[in-house]
């Protein structure tokens, strides 16, 4: 299961429910996915197709939607 978090700028971001404990988030669009950290900081882990200019899109959503993504967060994972 992987629950969609929000869509924005032609990106989907969302959880894997079985993946690790550390608060992250992914982003994903029709040419590449990445994963940022969301604690301690807001940091790239991993990303596989996306250009410098995604990736800073991407975190720039990233930082805008942090409130619904840490809420989402805890909805999901602390049930």
């Amino acid at each position: 299961m992987s629950p969609t978090v929000f869509r924005a700028g032609g990106f989907r971001f969302f959880f894997f429910s079985r993946e690790e404990s550390r608060m992250h988030v992914h982003a994903q669009s029709a040419v590449g996915e990445a994963k940022y950290w969301i604690e301690p900081a807001i940091e790239l882990a991993v990303s596989y197709g996306l250009k410098r200019k995604d990736l800073s899109t991407v975190e720039e959503l990233i930082k805008e939607h942090e409130g619904e993504i840490r809420t989402s967060w805890h909805k999901h994972f602390e049930r």
